[in-house]
């Protein structure tokens, strides 16, 4: 086997046996409980099994989050105390010298026509996503931009640094209008588009600072794209080839600002890269011979080629991995990388670089560039393995299996090399959030720890509604077609019956936010099929979720979910909702929370905790108050994934 120390099946089964789990010792007086989480019924963490995760929660990862103005070296973010900050990195391979020391995860990019280094830093309060924009001159000093209250995104900066775009709700707190803001004058924000009940969003500042690329998102399925004049304030729509409903991507100006380049799925099922020019506002499409989705786009800036020349770089998303190409005029070609995830893409000043983060599914997430003029591949950062062998992480397999209509849904499949039909191994269920969210082969410590060094096998599948394969499959699961999805995942439970080295008798769900929802209805559905479920930040009913979302994304959710105001969706969601089905769940559940979370609110694990003990069932909880959607400080996620190990080690254990 690959896997650390060796380690096979038989010394999995050693490990269940030497954790002894006191559910007599409460995990209120576990030192390694952070103070901001509070717990219920949850057994103290034995120390073999803390020991055991250390090096898994000790992996490190780095973002690349761009280049320095004046040409030495790049930004990334990283984390080497509780939380991930920014850091400088001089040269590839060099030490990161922090520039951010926050309490809370901060964000963001050096400003354009500065040589000190200046940042412009985004940060939020305990999870809280009400985000404001900072601009920092000096290490360790941050100036707020932004009002302090409101929900502030850091959009396009202006390629002299003059300018920036900021997307706020300040004005109601509902909808997000478009700032202007001077960096060096905080304060100074002024209105450049106000919406109106509308969801718009800068993408891409024109080189000569007249023009602004905006888009409208009404759903993943329903975007508008448009042209704001910078002066006049005068918003000219980009047409829709085909007029219809149609889904848009990244937009990049040319050089010359005389076209935009975008992706868009009008008339097929994929979003492809086109250029449209703003005059006569005709498309051209760049990679229509390419069946997958374009994600990601990068323009270079005039240097090394010819502004009308506009090299540019684009992302694909492959079934799930990444694929990167490069084109310059009508020539494209790709890029060889290991499989993995590539994102933020960011050509250098000159124009003689791109640079990227690519996250391998065996690997942490690390910074590269790409050279230009001969393709040579840097590595910038090392993230750390906690001292665990490169050689013992595991990659997936793509598997496929049918479902109640004939269709064939993707997984990622996670399997022990020693599992057998001798020696069948338990299954980890782990279903993705969003719900147009995807499963992609991107690095994750927990899930290999639990091939690793428990033995278990993880499958993480694409249900109906994930996004990567096309919009007719991203609409399945909309509105009162909700529940598709979750017979989805009684067909992988079929197919996990169908596989020889894995035991059906033994199989947990797992999932965070709309995933934690898909865990609670498969409990609903399959409860006589699986084991236990851990639900992280969940829905346990769409009315009340809709109902207390912030207020900002209670329209964008009601066009996937539906309106929880009209009859119809009243009484699906009467019918679906886990919170109405609770007595049906028959087997041991855990919930994770965060009380700060404005996207699922504290008040859905409230709901569902109590009604599924009431059924005499065993409900752990781990609730904490400096969090919000998800774990975001070192030491709270930390504890909550050995949470969730002590808690499938109890109910996946050692075959009887």
């Amino acid at each position: 086997m690959r896997h650390l120390h060796g380690l096979t099946i038989i010394m999995a089964a050693l490990l269940f046996e030497n954790v002894t789990i006191d559910q007599t010792a409460s995990a209120e007086d576990d030192p390694r409980r952070p103070a901001a989480i509070s717990t219920e019924h949850v057994p103290r963490i034995p120390d073999a099994l803390w020991d055991r995760q250390v090096s898994y929660l000790n992996t490190r990862a780095a973002g690349f989050r761009g280049w320095a103005p004046n040409g030495s070296g790049i930004l990334i973010q990283t984390r080497f105390g509780n939380t991930s900050q920014l850091h400088r990195v001089y040269q590839p391979g060099g030490r990161r010298e922090q520039v951010t020391f926050f309490e809370e995860p901060a964000n963001g990019q050096f400003l354009p026509g500065t040589i000190d280094g200046t940042l412009l830093i985004s940060m939020a309060t305990g999870g809280n996503e009400r985000y404001q924009v900072y601009i920092s001159e000096s290490v360790g000093e941050a100036e707020l931009l932004t009002d302090g209250k409101s929900r502030n995104l850091l959009g396009p900066v202006r390629d002299d640094g003059l300018f920036c775009l900021i997307a706020s709700n300040e004005r109601n707190g509902k909808d997000t209008d478009l700032y202007i803001a001077d960096p060096n004058r905080p304060g100074s924000r002024e209105l450049l588009f106000q919406t109106d009940s509308e969801y718009w969003i800068p993408e891409d500042w024109s080189r000569d600072g007249s023009k602004v690329l905006i888009r409208q998102y009404v759903s993943i399925n329903e975007c508008y794209p448009a042209l704001l004049d910078v002066g006049s304030q005068k918003k000219v729509d980009i047409p829709i080839p085909g007029g219809g409903p149609s889904a848009f991507g990244q937009m990049a100006f040319s050089n010359d600002g005389e076209s935009a380049f975008l992706s868009c799925d009008s008339d097929t099922e994929f979003r492809h890269l086109a250029r449209v020019d703003l005059s006569s506002m005709e498309y051209t499409w760049l990679s229509r011979d390419i069946p997958w989705d374009v994600e990601e786009i990068a323009v270079a800036p005039p240097g090394r080629f010819l502004p009308a020349d506009n090299l540019l770089a684009f992302t694909i998303n492959e079934d799930g991995a990444s694929g990167l190409y490069l084109l310059l005029g009508d020539k494209s070609r790709r890029v060889e990388l290991p499989m993995g995830i590539v994102t933020s893409l960011e050509f250098s000043p000159e124009g003689t670089q791109l640079g990227f983060t690519l996250s391998r599914p065996n690997l942490p997430s690390d910074a590269y560039s790409l050279r230009l003029a001969d393709g040579e591949l840097t590595r910038w950062t090392y993230s750390e393995l906690g001292g665990l062998e490169e050689s013992a992480l595991v990659e997936p397999d793509i598997v496929r299996f049918k479902t109640f209509d004939d269709r064939e849904i993707p997984a990622l499949y996670f399997c022990p090399d020693a599992a057998s039909s001798d020696r069948p191994v338990p299954v980890v269920i782990n279903i993705h959030g969003g719900p147009e969210s995807q499963a992609r082969p991107s690095f994750d410590s927990l899930t290999q720890f639990q091939v690793a060094e428990l033995g278990f096998a993880v499958l993480r599948p694409n249900v109906r509604g994930s996004r990567g394969y096309g919009k007719s499959y991203l609409l399945l699961d909309n509105g009162p077609k909700r529940e598709d999805s979750v017979r989805d995942i009684g067909a992988l439970l079929d197919w996990v019956e169908q596989q020889p080295e894995l035991d059906a008798s033994r199989v947990a769900v797992y999932g965070g936010s709309y995933g934690g929802y898909m865990v609670l209805a498969s409990l609903t559905h399959f409860s006589d099929r699986l084991r236990c479920g851990v639900d992280i930040v969940g829905i346990a009913s769409f009315k009340t979720f809709l109902e207390n979302t912030s207020a900002y994304r209670r329209d964008l959710r009601r066009a996937e979910y539906g309106d929880e105001r009209t009859p119809e969706m009243r009484e699906v969601f009467a019918r679906i909702d886990p919170i109405h089905n609770a007595q049906k769940i028959s087997t041991s559940l855990l919930v994770a929370h965060g009380e700060n979370d404005p996207r699922v609110p504290f008040s859905e694990a409230e709901q569902i905790a109590p009604k599924v003990r009431s059924n005499g069932q065993s409900v752990w909880t781990a609730y904490a108050d400096n969090e919000g959607h998800g774990f975001a400080r070192k030491e709270n996620r930390d504890y909550i994934r050995a949470v969730i190990t002590m808690f499938l080690m109890q109910h996946l254990g050692p075959r009887k």
